[in-house]
C-alpha cells in the first residue's frame, strides 16, 4: 500500500469513512457467519471477537483473535475474520490505491480441538 493510503487511513481522511472501525466490524461480523461461507464449516459458538491493526509505513497488518466456550478450535473463525477485514481495507481504500496486495494470511496460534495446541514458530 501506498505510504499516502496509509497516512489517510491514519488521519481518517479516506472519503468512505473511518477504515479501520468499518474493517474492525466486518471482520467481527464475518467471524460470526463462517459456516455460512465455507462449505462443511461447522457452526460455533463465538464468544469473542478481537481485531487489531498494525500500521506501518506502507501497510495495515490485521491480526483476529477469537473464542469460544465449544470444546473445538476457531480457526477457521479467525483466519476468515482477518480476509474480510483485509478487504474491507481494500474497498475502503480503492479508490486512492488500486495497487494495494493483501498478502500472507497465516494462523499463528490455536488450542482446542482434537489436535490440541498449534503455535507456528516466528
Amino acid at each position: 500500500m501506498k505510504p499516502e493510503t496509509t497516512a489517510a487511513i491514519v488521519n481518517r481522511e479516506v472519503k468512505k469513512g473511518d477504515v479501520l472501525a468499518v474493517a474492525r466490524v466486518a471482520g467481527i461480523q464475518a467471524s460470526k457467519r463462517t459456516a455460512e461461507m465455507i462449505p462443511l464449516c461447522h457452526p460455533l459458538l463465538v464468544g469473542s471477537v478481537h481485531i487489531n491493526f498494525e500500521i506501518g509505513d506502507d501497510f495495515i497488518a490485521v491480526e483476529a483473535q477469537v473464542d469460544t466456550v465449544d470444546r473445538t478450535g476457531v480457526e477457521m473463525e479467525a483466519l476468515h475474520a482477518c480476509s474480510v477485514a483485509a478487504l474491507t481495507v481494500y474497498d475502503m481504500c480503492k479508490s486512492a490505491d488500486r495497487a494495494m496486495v493483501i498478502g500472507d494470511l497465516t494462523l499463528w496460534e490455536k488450542s482446542g480441538g482434537r489436535q490440541g495446541t498449534y503455535r507456528r514458530e516466528a
